[in-house]
């Protein structure tokens, strides 16, 4: 389904964590995340790696400067569509996520939670609910 006020493969986000081998360990154990590749590996020493879920890519590397945990709040927060939302949610809170909102569905279209992972990242994990104009619920297009 396609929702024009939530576009998707539009961008590839860099993620910073203390331990590059624990965040992938993560990532794949509780979001479901794939190892695409890694590079930097000295022993069991990461710098990098290209990880996807679906189609959703993310790059995690090694952390520059602190941590959202380590900070006391985030200053971004990642969207990942997947298909089941409910069964993703599920397997998340059993392995340990801190689930932060719970499903629901948003007033422009889709289903969705969001969970912070072990470096304190806000993560929503979504899908098209419904196809909502931005007009339809408060936003303000802008002209082209």
């Amino acid at each position: 389904m396609r929702n024009r006020s939530a576009p998707v493969d539009v961008i590839l986000p860099h993620v910073s964590y203390r331990n590059v081998a624990e965040a992938m360990a993560w990532l794949t154990r509780v979001f479901g995340f794939e190892e695409h590749y890694r590079y930097g590996v000295d022993g069991d020493r990461v710098s990098g790696a290209q990880m996807h879920l679906g189609e959703a890519y993310v790059m995690v590397r090694m952390r520059v400067g602190e941590t959202p945990a380590e900070l006391g709040f985030g200053s971004q927060s990642l969207t990942v569509f997947v298909e089941d939302v409910e069964w993703h949610h599920a397997r998340a809170k059993v392995e340990g996520a801190t689930i932060v909102e719970e499903p629901h569905e948003t007033e422009y279209g889709e289903f969705q939670y969001a969970a912070l992972d072990l470096d304190g990242h806000h993560w929503l994990f979504s899908r098209h609910a419904r196809d909502v104009a931005p007009e339809d619920w408060g936003a303000v297009v802008a002209q082209r």
